[in-house]
């Protein structure tokens, strides 16, 4: 297949891309340059933020359009508009965010921020006119990743010493490893499935128990794991999510994130690794990196400061 991927240089497009030119896909990717392209692409330049910024595309045609835009979505539609008729499939990288919590109806149109970007995104990629996949992805963790989650747990457990594991021990997960999700948009290109899917793994794919015993395992076994009731965490001042990445309390938004019913991808074709794969070939990635794992600009930092962590503990 003739592929073009919109981004293409980190996390999930990189992983799409690089798994199409494995796979032995003509493949190219449309970015504005600021990191390496993967092996066996064609790269091309250009900012979509910008007036003549798809231009580089000439009036070139694919089989399949892959668009990994999470911002505003007036670039989706102009790379929409501008692919109508040039392209056999398109597919836009959403999100389950797209969703009101706890509920199967989604966000009002001007939902401020993430959520709201994304589902303006699929209504402004529907401009393709054409057979359009829309990726509703959960969280997204595996290598590559510039968000920060697993990493920052993979380093945390690595350094070693008393750790805040936050409980409880049996708390359910789902995730996608990004290498999944490529091959699920890849599949359904080839095969022109079209509509919304959420992409995530199974209820209860993995726990935090065993993300967190197997990330220890994985980097060494220098940490010693001090599971945590999460009351206690939570009367630290400590933040679900962002100072301890992946994990939620039980209620209304691990449920929300961690509950979704996935059998339409799975009768689709989504296939999940097992975690120890993902944290493996993640640590693997981020061990190979001089300077640590990249991490995008539009997104907090995530983790634990060490003072407040010790303290608790």
């Amino acid at each position: 297949m003739r592929i073009l991927v919109l981004g293409g240089s980190g996390f999930v497009g990189r992983s799409i891309a690089e798994l199409a030119a494995a796979r032995g896909d003509d493949v190219t990717v449309l970015n504005r340059g600021r990191a390496d392209p993967p092996p066996r692409v064609r790269a091309l330049t250009g900012d979509r933020q910008t007036p003549g910024g798809l231009d580089a595309l000439g009036d070139a045609t694919w089989d399949a359009v892959v668009d990994t835009w999470s911002a505003d979505a007036t670039v989706v539609a102009a790379a929409a508009t501008a692919l109508q008729g040039r392209a056999g499939h398109y597919t836009y990288i959403s999100s389950r965010s797209v969703y009101v919590l706890g509920e199967d109806r989604l966000v009002p149109h001007d939902e401020p921020g993430y959520a709201g970007d994304k589902l303006r995104g699929e209504l402004a990629a529907a401009g393709f006119g054409g057979p359009l996949l829309l990726a509703r992805a959960g969280l997204i963790l595996g290598p590559y990743e510039n968000i920060g989650r697993l990493p920052w747990w993979l380093n945390r457990l690595h350094a070693g010493g008393p750790t805040l594991a936050p409980g409880p021990r049996d708390l359910p997960l789902q995730y996608i490893d990004t290498r999944d999700l490529a091959a699920f948009v890849l599949d359904a290109a080839a095969t022109a499935r079209t509509g919304p899917f959420d992409l995530v793994s199974p209820p209860g794919h993995t726990t935090m128990g065993e993300l967190l015993d197997i990330t220890n395992e994985v980097t060494g076994n220098h940490a010693d794991l001090r599971w945590t009731d999460p009351d206690t965490i939570i009367a630290a001042g400590i933040q679900p999510w962002t100072h301890l990445p992946v994990w939620l309390p039980p209620g209304p938004l691990h449920t929300a994130l961690h509950g979704s019913d996935v059998t339409p991808a799975l009768a689709a074709g989504l296939r999940c690794r097992p975690v120890r794969e993902t944290i493996t070939d993640t640590w693997t990635w981020l061990t190979s990196l001089p300077d640590g794992a990249p991490h995008r600009a539009d997104r907090p930092a995530v983790g634990l400061d060490p003072q407040i962590e010790a303290t608790l503990l």
